[in-house]
């Protein structure tokens, strides 16, 4: 009997096209399989002295409009900083963002959470701008004196002014007692106890209204009527107009940066001293700055836009040290206060507190 034998050249062929099929199936793999996770980088900077074009028309339009007052020439920079998010990746582009240093993957429901949309997050990211840039005109007056007046933001909806009181509404007065701030309106609820009818006198949409409402039990001390609304603070002077426009841009990190163009555009002098300052943190109407995520990724957009120094909120520190781009002067922040100090000190030529 005689052994089949299978010639050397076709062993190699048979090798070549094995090797080819691997090959062809690894790149169909690459180019084609979506792998759970995101990408994120240094998104874009946004000079909120600045403006930016119009989506609509295509305009010039300033990031930061004040309208019905005087505003002070600016000069400079201020500016937000972003994360970009590269979603629906490939095993091969998540392998390119993975070897070039520059981009850090995450696991994908890190920030799309299982069951939601990419449209419902992105509705999210957008209403939280929308309280951060509140928040950004709220922290603004309060820092600067300007007119702040406290109105309803919500009613219980089975609490005893459901149907009766509307968010918006300002309560200046409780059975003829005028009333100006919270606790002015908490002590004139205090002499009334639950079941009490109390009459208010109410400004709603600028015309005044009068509401009765029975007043419900404190759950903290019974013997204490409450009107069951949720108190809020919005703009006082009817004649100044603060609008924002940043374009794509969502979440609540941009906070603090708008808060210090409204400051630098309502007041003499200048924040930056004409520098490029960056930044981010979000606000609270209070002036309390938060801590952001994606600290690193924003230095390093801002030092690539090139700035000079850039505020960092207190609880981002450690991770700024960690990884802070050569030249930039990095200005540890808490509060408002502590932004405008720091921007003081760095125009002035001193070293501000920093990381």
């Amino acid at each position: 009997m005689q052994s089949l034998r299978i010639a050397p050249e076709y062993r190699r062929v048979t090798t070549l096209l094995v090797a080819l099929a691997f090959l062809v199936a690894f790149v169909l793999l690459g180019t084609l399989v979506k792998v759970p996770y995101v990408a994120l980088g240094p998104g874009p900077t946004v000079n909120t002295l600045g403006q930016l074009k119009d989506g609509s028309n295509g305009e010039m339009i300033d990031v930061v409009a004040i309208g019905g007052t005087q505003t002070d020439p600016t000069t400079g920079n201020l500016n937000l900083t972003t994360v970009s998010v590269t979603d629906n990746l490939t095993l091969f582009q998540a392998m390119g963002f993975w070897f070039s240093g520059d981009d850090e993957l995450q696991p994908r429901d890190r920030v799309y959470p299982p069951g939601k949309s990419n449209d419902e997050v992105d509705a999210e990211n957008k209403q939280q701008m929308t309280g951060s840039e509140n928040s950004a005109t709220l922290a603004a007056l309060n820092y600067l004196g300007r007119p702040v007046e406290q109105v309803v933001g919500g009613v219980d909806d089975n609490g005893p002014s459901a149907g009766k009181l509307e968010p918006g509404d300002d309560i200046v007065a409780v059975d003829g007692v005028a009333v100006e701030d919270p606790n002015a309106l908490r002590a004139a609820l205090g002499r009334f106890t639950p079941g009490t009818e109390v009459t208010l006198d109410v400004l709603r949409d600028g015309n005044p209204v009068t509401v009765r409402v029975t007043l419900g039990a404190n759950p903290d001390d019974e013997s204490k009527g409450i009107l069951g609304v949720t108190l809020a603070e919005e703009n006082g002077d009817p004649g100044l107009d603060v609008d924002f426009n940043v374009g794509d841009i969502g979440g609540p990190s941009a906070g603090l940066m708008l808060t210090l163009a409204v400051i630098d555009k309502l007041s003499p002098g200048e924040l930056t001293g004409g520098d490029f300052i960056a930044g981010t943190g979000t606000i609270t109407p209070d002036g309390d700055v938060g801590e952001i995520g994606g600290i690193t990724h924003k230095m390093r957009a801002a030092k690539d836009a090139g700035a000079e120094a850039f505020l960092v909120p207190s609880g981002n520190c450690d991770e700024a040290k960690s990884d802070t781009p050569d030249g930039l002067t990095l200005v540890k922040v808490d509060t408002l206060q502590n932004a405008v100090d720091g921007l003081k000190e760095l125009e002035a030529g001193r070293t501000p507190p920093g990381c």
